[in-house]
């Protein structure tokens, strides 16, 4: 069975300014957790495991990440590193953005870009981590995020779907 796979990628310029300053995870285990269900509506399921997922991830260390997300990073890092970037550091409001955008993009089921000011890749339907990047880095628009020099700093997410669909967020910033 072949996964549905969509990517999408985004830039959003900004003015220059003063802004330039693990664990692997099991490639046969669903990556994205679902908290139990309370109701037997699946719109309301789903809207109360992310919104437990979202609590759960706010009562934990902002700094502290899940594997999936360290996954994404990981392998960010791994490509820039093959073309002699230097590695993005991991940003807890970039992380808080992901986050609420890949669970936005889950609950309503749709491959979105957000509004907020970064750089952006997108996808849905990868099953594995280590695969989206593998995905993004082949599509010339995300390569180019993934890519570009200029960035520092990155947030990451994943969010699955209770038919058991990924939404992946990755966002970038100076």
């Amino acid at each position: 069975m072949i996964a549905e796979m969509v990517l999408c990628a985004s830039v959003l310029l900004l003015s220059p300014g003063p802004h330039d300053n693990a664990q692997a995870e099991p490639e046969n285990r669903p990556q994205a957790k679902q908290p139990a269900e309370h109701n037997s509506n699946p719109e309301a399921k789903l809207v109360a495991r992310l919104l437990a997922k979202l609590v759960s991830m706010q009562r934990a260390k902002e700094d502290e990440l899940l594997a999936i997300e360290e996954n994404i990073v990981k392998y960010t890092n791994a490509q820039r590193a093959k073309y002699g970037l230097a590695a993005l550091q991991v940003d807890r409001g970039l992380m808080k953005s992901a986050r609420q955008h890949a669970a936005w993009m889950a609950s309503n089921r749709r491959l979105v870009h957000t509004r907020q000011p970064v750089a952006e890749n997108i996808a849905m339907g990868q099953p594995h981590s280590r695969g989206v990047v593998r995905d993004w880095m082949n599509s010339s628009g995300h390569r180019a995020n993934i890519l570009n020099g200029r960035y520092r700093r990155i947030g990451a997410a994943a969010f699955r779907t209770p038919s058991g669909t990924i939404y992946w967020c990755q966002q970038f910033r100076r």
